[in-house]
């Protein structure tokens, strides 16, 4: 089965995808950005939207 996941670059993202390779499926991780402005600029924000979120989604991509 082809599975889509919706990478964000953290933790949880990343061990959702590897055990659903583990369970034999083929993986496509997407990241995607709703918005232009970046988050870091907000003292105490979290959230997937830097450009580090996402070279962090597509270097654990690479690795998966």
């Amino acid at each position: 089965m082809k599975v889509i996941a919706a990478m964000s670059g953290g933790v949880d993202s990343a061990v959702a995808a590897a055990r659903v390779i583990d369970a034999g499926h083929e993986v496509v991780g997407v990241h995607l950005a709703l918005s232009r402005k970046s988050h870091a600029d907000t003292a105490g924000s979290r959230g997937c939207c830097t450009l580090d979120d996402a070279r962090d989604a597509r270097r654990v991509a690479d690795m998966l």
